[in-house]
């Protein structure tokens, strides 16, 4: 029975200890700004909340000396704890460390921050504290008064940069000192401390405090179903796979970022524009739009990202345009590759050759191609029966697993186009696309440069390549085109193409002859010791001249891209 009886003891001590209430970590109130003039003391306050109870605290002081003047009574949960600091003798920045620790042995830290200055010597004003975002810039005015007539002025700033904009007066006794301080990428607390200097040498100092805010970020974590706007200056993360249902208007202002989750099977984040939606993403030169990972630390304002190599994929989906175009399949309306069949705003293809889905300009496509189930991922952009109504151009796509671009069928017209790194084709045509691809680059592509596929079904359509620069690198191949002699032949022109950057086995297959395709105006520089034959087969050799490098008078004009794509910042076109 005592056995029984110490055991129900320890364990209800156990229990009691185990249920021991948690506190929250003490929080401080910290004074504004202060002027104090050389030698002499001013009192600061600090305001406390420690729901663990009051127990000590401490000091630490720049530019002169500090002491606990008023301090609260063991245990108390909030109040004040004023702080006489005495200056020393040097103007400038001052500043005051105080720390708080409760009864728990948690603790707590506050600066105060102080501008020292000497009698008759400039007088500078503090700032109320301003708010300004990572990588924005705002203006502070320091009002000053200067009895020996101003002379000039310096800054020592934190938490981001600042000029001068505005300066004081030569020989004025008073007057504003406007500074534009740019915040860096890290978010919290920023300052600018100026000290001015007048015509007898003397020095006064003021200090601003800033406050570095994040970009406004917003989740998406539901199809669009009411016309929407995604505003110039946010972030938006998709959440998952996100529908712009028919009938609705996605607008993407310029300099827009969107994050896709990671996530892959059924978990896979997208961004797709069903049949009869529309997508009306305008970025410019100076503001493209930009989708990627969230894994990607990249800011708007930034085109390269700071974190993530181009050559990183898989880390989200990508973004899929669908119309009701015709396409070449087994039947009028197909489901698009990528997404499940059990998805049914999947769904692409029609009778309307003119479908509108909107209009995509400057826009970096980023790190896709999420895998939804084996050997099925998602494309950097996915064109599924998109009408000639529909305007795209200045497209970037960088390091997507699957293809860079991919059209299924339609007849929209694309031009201004980089492709990077893909982990499969650069350029994939199927289902007689009936549209014209025009001023393209393609650069290391995993795959084939050129995937260029026939008709499916009965409806025939031929598309145009034209005016491209294609750096091989360590692709497969060149081009893979359809040659049966019947009628799922590839039907394509190409017009004014240069290749560089081959290597041995890699090769443009095959020069289709059901249909009346049309080939011309190619270039090729080919490595010392070999000739066009053995990269271009078929008959292909028989439009193609051999040039040296950097002669080639046909190709892509690089232009298009600069300034605003990855892929130009990074100097990766120079020599294009």
């Amino acid at each position: 029975m005592k056995k029984i009886m110490i055991f129900l003891v320890l364990g209800a001590l156990i229990s009691i200890t185990g249920c021991k209430k948690e506190y929250e970590i003490p929080v401080i109130t910290t004074p504004g700004s202060t002027n104090v003039e050389v030698s002499k003391s001013v009192d600061l306050s600090f305001g406390f909340n420690a729901e663990g109870g009051y127990k000590s605290s401490s000091l630490t002081a720049t530019g002169g000396t500090a002491t606990v003047k008023t301090a609260p009574s063991a245990g108390s949960k909030n109040g004040n704890i004023v702080v006489t600091f005495t200056a020393g003798s040097v103007t400038g920045a001052g500043s005051v460390v105080l720390t708080l620790v409760d009864n728990e042995g948690q603790s707590q830290s506050a600066t105060a921050v102080l501008s020292i200055f000497e009698e008759g010597a400039p007088k500078i004003t503090n700032p109320a504290t301003s708010e300004v975002v990572v990588l924005k810039s705002v203006d502070i005015t320091f009002p000053y008064t200067a009895e020996g007539g101003y002379k000039s002025s310096s800054l020592v700033v934190t938490g981001g940069t600042a000029v001068i904009k505005t300066d004081g007066v030569a020989g004025a006794t008073s007057g504003n000192i406007i500074v534009t301080y740019t915040a860096a990428r890290e978010t919290g607390a920023g300052s600018v401390v100026i000290t001015t200097t007048d015509n007898n040498n003397k020095t006064g100092q003021g200090t601003a405090v800033v406050n570095v805010l994040p970009f406004p970020t917003t989740s998406v974590t539901a199809n669009i179903t009411t016309n929407t706007t995604w505003e110039t200056g946010k972030i938006y993360i998709l959440e998952g796979r996100i529908t712009v249902v028919s009938g609705v208007t996605l607008t993407i202002q310029p300099g827009v970022i969107i994050k896709g989750r990671e996530g892959s099977e059924a978990n896979a984040t997208a961004l797709m524009i069903a049949r009869g939606g529309k997508l009306m993403a305008e970025g410019t030169v100076d503001s493209p739009i930009i989708f990627t990972s969230v894994a990607d630390k990249i800011l708007p304002g930034e085109v390269a990202s700071p974190n993530l190599e181009p050559n990183i994929s898989g880390l989200w989906g990508g973004l899929l345009i669908l119309g009701k175009a015709p396409v070449s399949a087994e039947a009028e309306a197909m489901q698009i590759e990528g997404i499940p069949a059990s998805d049914l705003n999947g769904l692409y293809g029609g009778t309307d050759p003119a479908d509108n889905s909107g209009v995509l300009k400057y826009i970096s496509i980023r790190h896709g191609g999420a895998n939804i189930g084996e050997g099925n991922e998602i494309n950097g952009l996915t064109l599924g029966g998109v009408g000639s109504g529909t305007i795209i151009e200045n497209i970037e796509i960088v390091s997507n697993d699957d293809d860079g671009i991919e059209w299924f069928g339609g007849t929209v017209n694309v031009k201004n186009v980089v492709v990077w790194n893909t982990g499969d084709d650069a350029i994939d045509t199927d289902q007689s696309w009936g549209g014209t691809l025009d001023n393209f680059i393609i650069i290391n592509p995993g795959d084939e440069c050129l995937e260029l596929d026939g008709p499916e079904g009965t409806m025939v359509a031929k598309h145009t390549i034209k005016n491209g620069t294609v750096y091989a690198g360590n692709a497969q191949g060149i081009a893979d085109l359809d040659d049966a002699n019947n009628a799922s032949d590839s039907y394509v022109d190409i017009d004014k193409v240069y290749f560089f950057g081959l290597k041995a086995g890699q090769d443009f297959d095959s020069v289709p002859t059901y249909y009346n395709c049309t080939f011309s105006n190619m270039e090729a520089t080919i490595p010392a010791g070999t000739t066009l034959t053995d990269f271009f087969k078929d008959g292909s050799s028989a439009f193609t001249i051999s040039v040296n490098a950097g002669a080639n008078t046909v190709g892509a004009d690089a232009s298009a891209f600069t300034g605003w794509s990855w892929t130009a910042v990074s100097g990766s076109l120079n020599g294009f």
